[in-house]
C-alpha cells in the first residue's frame, strides 16, 4: 500500500511541474535558437564550384589521336589530341612557297637596281673624264662618243631597273603584297600547331565528348577542364547578408560527408542578387509587381588542407555553411 501511494504522490508531483520543465526546455531551447540566429547564419542554397574550362578546336578536321581519357589529371602544355594536319601542312607549303617566291623577286628587282645604279656612277664618272680630256684635245671624238653611248646605255638600264620597283608607287603595293603573304604563310603555320589541342592549364578531364575519328568543327566542345581548385558559393536571402564581412569564419558541412566539418571564411560577396546577374533580369517597374526575396551570392574558400586522397570534393556538391556574423 505504501508503495502504490508514493508512486501517486510522484505522478502528482511530474503532473504538478510537467508544465514547468516544459516551459524551461522551451525557453532554453528558445533561447538557444535565438542566439543562434544571431551569431550564425546558414543557408542550403549553396555548392562547391571550381574553374571550368570548355576545350574546343581551333580549326577542323578529323581527330588523328586522343591523349587523354575521362577522369585523367593533366598538366598545362600537354598535348591532349591531334587533329589530321596533312591538309595543313600542304597549305602551310603553298603560302610558304608563294612568299618565297614574291620575296625573290623583291629582292632581285633590288638587287639589279643597286646594280644599276653603281654602274651608273661610274659610267657617269668616266664620262665626265673623258669630257674633260676631249675639250682639251686629250682623246678623240670617238672615244667621247663612246663613252657617253655607254653612259645612256647604262642610264636605261638602271631607268628599266628602278620603273620595276618604285614606278607608280609600285614599292609600295610590292612591299604590301609581301606582307600579305607573309601574314597568310604566319596564318597557315599557326593554323598547322592548332591541330596540336594543349592542355591551357591544370586540372582534371570532365565529360569527354569526343573520340578518335571524329571529324571536329571549329569550336565545337570536345571535353571539359576541370581545376582542382575548388571553393564554395553560397545563395543567402539579402536580409542575411547585411552582417556578413570578407574574412569572416564559416563552418562548412558537405553532404557528402556529413560527419566532418571543414573550415572555411568568406572571401567576397557577389555585388548584384542572383536574378539580377542572370541572362534575363527581372524588370520590377510594373503595376503587377511582388516582393520577393533575393538571393545574393557569397564566395567562400577553404582555410584548411584537404588532402585528395581522403577527400574527393567536386564542383557540384551540395553544401551548408554556417557563417559566424558576431
Amino acid at each position: 500500500m505504501l508503495k502504490e501511494k508514493l508512486t501517486e504522490e510522484n505522478k502528482s508531483k511530474i503532473k504538478k511541474y510537467a508544465p514547468i520543465i516544459v516551459v524551461i526546455l522551451a525557453i532554453i531551447v528558445g533561447g538557444y535558437f535565438l542566439w543562434d540566429a544571431s551569431h550564425y547564419q546558414s543557408t542550403d542554397d549553396a555548392y562547391i564550384e571550381s574553374h571550368l574550362v570548355q576545350i574546343a578546336p581551333r580549326v577542323a578536321g578529323q581527330i588523328e589521336e586522343i591523349k587523354i581519357d575521362d577522369n585523367q589529371s593533366i598538366k598545362e602544355g600537354d598535348v591532349i589530341a591531334i587533329i589530321d594536319p596533312a591538309d595543313y601542312k600542304i597549305k602551310f607549303n603553298q603560302a610558304d612557297a608563294q612568299y618565297q617566291k614574291a620575296l625573290l623577286n623583291q629582292n632581285v628587282a633590288k638587287a639589279n637596281l643597286s646594280a644599276a645604279n653603281s654602274e651608273i656612277e661610274l659610267a657617269k664618272k668616266d664620262l665626265e673624264r673623258y669630257r674633260n680630256l676631249y675639250e682639251k684635245g686629250a682623246v678623240s671624238k670617238q672615244t667621247f662618243d663612246a663613252a657617253q653611248t655607254k653612259f645612256d646605255s647604262i642610264q636605261a638600264k638602271q631607268t628599266s631597273a628602278d620603273n620595276m620597283i618604285f614606278s607608280k608607287n609600285e614599292s609600295k603595293v610590292a612591299d604590301a603584297d609581301l606582307k600579305t603573304l607573309k601574314a597568310q604563310r604566319d596564318q597557315a603555320e599557326l593554323n598547322l600547331s592548332y591541330t596540336k589541342i594543349i592542355a591551357p592549364r591544370d586540372g582534371v578531364v570532365t565529360n569527354k565528348n569526343v573520340e578518335k575519328g571524329a571529324y571536329v568543327q571549329v569550336g565545337q566542345p570536345l571535353f571539359a577542364l576541370a581545376s582542382k581548385e575548388v571553393w564554395v558559393v553560397a545563395n543567402f536571402k539579402e536580409n542575411q547578408v547585411g552582417k556578413m564581412k570578407p574574412g569572416q569564419n564559416v563552418d562548412i558541412k558537405i553532404d557528402a560527408y556529413p560527419h566532418k566539418t571543414f573550415k572555411g571564411k568568406i572571401d567576397s560577396i557577389q555585388r548584384a542578387s542572383g536574378a539580377k546577374a542572370s541572362l534575363f533580369p527581372p524588370e520590377n517597374a510594373v503595376g503587377s509587381f511582388v516582393k520577393i526575396v533575393q538571393r545574393i551570392p557569397v564566395k567562400i574558400i577553404f582555410t584548411e588542407e584537404i588532402n585528395p586522397d581522403e577527400y574527393t570534393i567536386v564542383s557540384g556538391m551540395s553544401v551548408i555553411p554556417r557563417v559566424k556574423v558576431k
